[in-house]
C-alpha cells in the first residue's frame, strides 16, 4: 500500500522500505530544494535540535461513534478513558486474554460518543476485527485507514513552523483540536494534537487524505524555511529507541505484557473490565518474568535486537529487542527484556560478531525528554 504521499517521496529520491505492508520513506539521501542531502543521522539531530517533519500516513485510524460509545471502549482498552476529557488523546492498549498486546496506539477523545483511534499500520485491521467482533451496541465502527494522513511536526522550533503557516495553537500534552490554514481553507479541518514519538516538543496532524499532499507541501516549505528537515521513519526509530518508547513487534507483542513493557502506567486494573485484566492482575499479583530495562554500551559495540544479553558467567539473562546507534550520545544503545533482578547500573555483555561487548543496564529515556 502507499501514502497521499509515495509519489513525491519517489521523486525526491527517497529511500523507501515496507513498513506493516506500506511503502514508506527510511531516509533522503538527496537535497530537497535549499536542504543539503539527508540520511538518518542528519534527520535524527534536526529533530532533537530544531524542527522536522514525517510521512506516517501509514498508520491506521479508526472512527468509532454512537450512543455508549466510551463505556464500550472502556470495556475493550487498558487505559481509563473516563480520565481524559474531551479534545484529549490518551495511549493505550489493546491486549487479547493472555495479557499479550495486539495493538498500541493513541485513542482521540472528542465526547462520550465520538472516538479516533490511531493503532499501528500492520495492526489496523486485528483492532477493527476485535471492535466490530465486540459490538453488541449498533456502534458506528469505520476503518478509516485511507480517509486521512498523518503528518508529525516534531522539534524545538515546532510552534514556530506551524505559526509561520498562521497557525497557531495553545495545546496541552495529549491535547487536540481542528484548525484550519489560513489562506488554505480548501484543505478542509485539520486535526492537531501536541503529541509525537520522538520524545521532543511536537505535533501530529491528521488531514483529510486529499489534503496530506497539499498540506505537505505547505510544511515543506516551512520546514525548510525554518532550516530543518524532512525526515524519515529511520530517524523516527533512532529517535523513539534514545526515548525507550516501545514498538509493536519488538518491546510489546502477543508474547509481550505491557507490565513487561514497562506500560503497566496505562493499564487501569481498578476498572472491572477490560480484555486481559485478569491474566494482567495475575502477572502483578506474582511478578514479571522480564522487565525492559536500557542497555547503554560501553565500548564500540552496538546492541542489535535479537542478541541475547549476557551476564559475567556467560549465562544468558535475557534479549535485546531494539538495538542502534544513538546520533546524541555518539554510541550504541538498546532496549532489552533482562531478568527482573538484574540490578540498574551493572555490568552485563552481548556477543557483537563474536566479541564480547560491554553494556550498563539503565533506565530510560537515554536523553532527557522534552514532549512537555
Amino acid at each position: 500500500m502507499e501514502s497521499p504521499l509515495f509519489d513525491w517521496h519517489s521523486q525526491v529520491g527517497a529511500k523507501l522500505a515496507d513498513f506493516g505492508g506500506w511503502q514508506m520513506p527510511i531516509e533522503y539521501p538527496k537535497p530537497i530544494g535549499s536542504m543539503s542531502a539527508g540520511g538518518v543521522i542528519a534527520e535524527h539531530t534536526s529533530v532533537r535540535e530544531a524542527v522536522g517533519i514525517f510521512d506516517v500516513s501509514h498508520l491506521g485510524k479508526i472512527e468509532v461513534s454512537g450512543l455508549g460509545a466510551l463505556l464500550f471502549l472502556n470495556r475493550i482498552f487498558t487505559n481509563d478513558l473516563e480520565r481524559i476529557g474531551h479534545g484529549s488523546a490518551q495511549y493505550n492498549l489493546l491486549c487479547d486474554e493472555t495479557g499479550g498486546v495486539i495493538d498500541d496506539l493513541i485513542i482521540y477523545r472528542y465526547s462520550e460518543e465520538k472516538f479516533l483511534l490511531v493503532p499501528n499500520a500492520a495492526n489496523c485491521a486485528a483492532v477493527y476485527a476485535v471492535l466490530q467482533a465486540a459490538n453488541e451496541l449498533g456502534l458506528t465502527i469505520k476503518n478509516a485507514h485511507h480517509d486521512f494522513g498523518v503528518l508529525a511536526v516534531q522539534g524545538p522550533q515546532s510552534k514556530e513552523l506551524l505559526a509561520s503557516l498562521g497557525v497557531v495553537v495553545d495545546l496541552d500534552y495529549m491535547a487536540f483540536t481542528e484548525v484550519t490554514v489560513p489562506g488554505h481553507e480548501s484543505l478542509g479541518p485539520v486535526i492537531i494534537c501536541r503529541t509525537g514519538y520522538t520524545g521532543e516538543f511536537g505535533y501530529e496532524l491528521i488531514p483529510t487524505w486529499e489534503a496530506t499532499l497539499p498540506l505537505w507541501e505547505l510544511l515543506v516549505s516551512a520546514v525548510e524555511e525554518q532550516k530543518g528537515r524532512v525526515c524519515g521513519l529511520g530517524a523516527r526509530d533512532t529517535l523513539r529507541t534514545e526515548m525507550g518508547y516501545p514498538l509493536h513487534g519488538h518491546e510489546l507483542s502477543l508474547e509481550i505484557s505491557p507490565l513487561q513493557a514497562n506500560a503497566g502506567w496505562a493499564v487501569a486494573l481498578a476498572k472491572h473490565e477490560f480484555h486481559g485484566r485478569d491474566a494482567l492482575a495475575t502477572e502483578k499479583a506474582y511478578g514479571v518474568p522480564r522487565i525492559l530495562r536500557g542497555l547503554l554500551a560501553q565500548d564500540r559495540g552496538i546492541p542489535r535486537g535479537g542478541m541475547n544479553v549476557m551476564d559475567a558467567t556467560g549465562a544468558i539473562v535475557g534479549q535485546v529487542t531494539s538495538g542502534t546507534f544513538s546520533p546524541t550520545l555518539k554510541t550504541g544503545i538498546g532496549l532489552a527484556l533482562l531478568k527482573p533482578d538484574i540490578a540498574i547500573g551493572g555490568e552485563l555483555f552481548i556477543d557483537v560478531r563474536g566479541r564480547s561487548s560491554v553494556v550498563q543496564v539503565v533506565k530510560p529515556p537515554f536523553v532527557p525528554s522534552h514532549v512537555r
